[in-house]
């Protein structure tokens, strides 16, 4: 059962949510094309959602945030996969996979000393895990940490990082050198953006997600101190990454069923107002057809994220609920927003339609987070394991 949020009661919530909703579509709705073609946030919706405190609405109220729980966050989540994804991705690295890593692993002198300016967005934190080479399981890390001194010093290059041109704070997951006896060996370090040996390159030509930022981040030589070091133990960094992660596909299957509930909108007001032979193409039968499926896969979706996120809340289930909903989600707003072009035929491929830039903005959700195949191998694995378990 879910045990409700102590801190953040349902009648708050719902302000909070109204506003959210909102936001979305008076501020954010009518400046897609702008975002699109300026491939930027522009800087007063960016003092808005500070403003309204949503660079830190999963931080707790202690550090300054909201402190909406898993369950609340993923109606916030449905609401902000309604339009562009880039003002998601902004805000979302430090609500979801780099400063949860902080909320749920970090000592107190660290999230004192980073929350306060991660939940006003003031700092944008990078969730550094992705290589070449090592994408969807950390197991394949080559980053390296080792010990020099009482710190360490981190060699390594990092791929497709979120937010790294605009990160304060760069979350690190590295390779310890020498692997210890036991244990992955991974240990995870809050690196500060200017510190000596780290780079960032060029931020890269994406498919979609125009606004969003990400940048491949170079460390040669960076020496951090002890205190970088998360939880002050080199043992918790695995963990730490995959608790982020199974947290983060719950929040990436409920921005899927945001996307989902655009895609179809668009779809049912195209349907209703364009005409084939003076006849409105949503009395044809076959494009009826195509809504329908778009709305069933769409009430399933978002069924299934509230389902997860309670289960994760309530500890019932954090790892293979998290995978369902994510493979289930991901893939089916990736059929609504290929729907939605069909729906809107010729007029769906122009560029500044909505829904030729949601079928390009979606392709990106069944990749990180873990792709669908990762997902696969998560549910599938413990289902056999479970059946080995109860012979």
């Amino acid at each position: 059962m879910y045990p409700g949020n102590p801190d953040v009661p349902d009648d708050v919530f719902a302000d909070v949510h109204r506003q959210v909703a909102d936001f979305v579509r008076t501020r954010v709705v009518p400046r897609e094309v702008e975002i699109m073609r300026s491939d930027a946030i522009p800087d007063d919706l960016r003092a808005q959602i500070a403003d309204m405190g949503l660079f830190g609405y999963a931080i707790p109220q202690e550090w300054g945030g909201l402190g909406l729980d898993l369950v609340q966050d993923v109606e916030l989540a449905m609401e902000l996969g309604y339009t562009s994804l880039a003002v998601r991705s902004m805000l979302g690295t430090n609500n979801g996979i780099a400063g949860q890593v902080l909320v749920g692993f970090g000592t107190r002198e660290q999230q004192a000393r980073w929350l306060p300016r991660i939940a006003s967005g003031e700092i944008l934190a990078s969730f550094a895990l992705t290589e070449p080479g090592a994408g969807s399981n950390p197991a394949g890390l080559r980053t390296s940490a080792t010990p020099d001194g009482d710190g360490w010093v981190l060699d390594g290059t990092k791929q497709f990082i979120t937010n790294a041109p605009q990160a304060g704070l760069f979350v690190v997951f590295a390779k310890l050198q020498p692997a210890p006896e036991s244990g992955n060996g991974i240990a995870v370090f809050l690196v500060p953006a200017n510190t000596a040996g780290l780079s960032v390159g060029a931020k890269d030509a994406k498919m979609g997600q125009d606004g969003s930022s990400t940048a491949d981040v170079v460390l040669r030589g960076v020496r951090v101190g002890p205190e970088a070091l998360v939880g002050g133990s080199a043992e918790v960094g695995y963990r730490a990454a995959m608790t982020s992660l199974a947290r983060g596909r719950v929040h990436i299957a409920a921005l899927a069923v945001g996307c989902a509930q655009r895609a179809l909108d668009e779809s049912v007001a195209y349907a209703a107002a364009a005409t084939q032979g003076g006849t409105p193409i949503g009395d044809f039968q076959l494009v009826q057809a195509m809504l329908a499926d778009q709305r069933v896969g769409l009430d399933a979706g978002r069924a299934l994220v509230r389902d997860a996120a309670r289960k994760y809340v309530s500890g019932a289930d954090r790892r293979v609920a998290p995978s369902v909903a994510k493979l289930f989600c991901t893939e089916m707003a990736g059929r609504a927003a290929d729907l939605a072009v069909q729906v809107h035929g010729g007029a769906g491929y122009m560029r500044d339609v909505p829904v030729e830039r949601l079928y390009r903005d979606v392709r990106l959700l069944r990749l990180y987070e873990g792709t669908s195949e990762i997902q696969r191998l998560i549910i599938g694995g413990a289902l056999v394991r479970d059946a080995k378990a109860a012979q």
